[in-house]
């Protein structure tokens, strides 16, 4: 009794009282979103703030161009040896197509390289009626060699001779390569296999060392002729071990 004893009696004083409450809580929600916003606004200073040091810091303490140089370099050996073990794959055989693929054109073997030539003769005789042979032209093929300390070229002459009586063209067969149509000698593959592998020295390196010695060879076609001459050696590794005898 004594509660509603203290209620006012008016009506108009019940709505100032109302109202009066109304607009207390309405303050008090507006000062709430004020406080919202500046939170808000706040957060993301904060964050706008712990990027830009994050930035600064990585600025600062970032890898350095030497870890990127090695980075590439990895790269490079990782492209490499994928480039190498395409080349050992067996060529398969592709779908003819309307524009024939166009082969890269050969660069020739630099003029300057000294030159050793070999004469592969023929019988002096046809080999069908043993009549006498003439000359008839001849046939020259070139193979990159590496001597230790220099290059050279090895010039492969197979002179064509025909019989006077029967005109059957007589000529040496052609030397034996390690790569099919491959320029590398087996010295070269040699060379830089043991380059590669034994001295850590990658292709495109051991490119920019034959460019100055004047050969213009591409990393790619370094890479064709180690997947070719590992092909070559496979039998070699698989091959069965002989077992050690073990003394007593």
């Amino acid at each position: 009794m004594s509660e509603a004893a203290d209620l006012p009696n008016e009506i108009e004083a019940l709505k100032r009282l109302i109202l009066e409450r109304t607009a207390a809580l309405e303050a008090k929600n507006a000062a709430l979103e004020s406080a919202k916003a500046a939170l808000i606004s706040q957060t993301l200073e904060l964050e706008k703030l712990r990027f830009e040091i994050a930035c600064l810091k990585r600025m600062k303490y970032g890898r350095s161009s030497e870890q990127l140089d090695a980075e590439l370099s990895q790269m490079q050996l990782t492209l490499e040896d994928l480039e190498a073990s395409l080349s050992e794959l067996p060529a398969r055989p592709t779908v003819a197509t309307r524009e024939p693929p166009v082969k890269p054109a050969r660069r020739p073997l630099p003029a300057h390289l000294p030159r050793q030539e070999i004469v592969h003769q023929t019988a002096c005789a046809c080999p069908e009626c043993g009549g006498a042979l003439r000359p008839l032209g001849e046939d020259v093929s070139e193979m990159l060699e590496y001597v230790p300390g220099r290059y050279q070229v090895i010039r492969h002459v197979r002179p064509k001779l025909s019989c006077a009586l029967c005109q059957k063209i007589v000529q040496a067969p052609a030397p034996s390569r390690p790569i099919a149509r491959g320029l590398a000698g087996p010295s070269f593959l040699a060379h830089v296999l043991v380059s590669k592998y034994c001295d850590h020295l990658p292709l495109y390196r051991q490119c920019q060392i034959y460019a100055r010695e004047g050969l213009d060879l591409d990393r790619s076609t370094l890479a064709d002729w180690v997947g070719g001459a590992s092909a070559l050696l496979e039998p070699l590794v698989k091959r069965p071990r002989p077992l050690r005898a073990w003394h007593l």
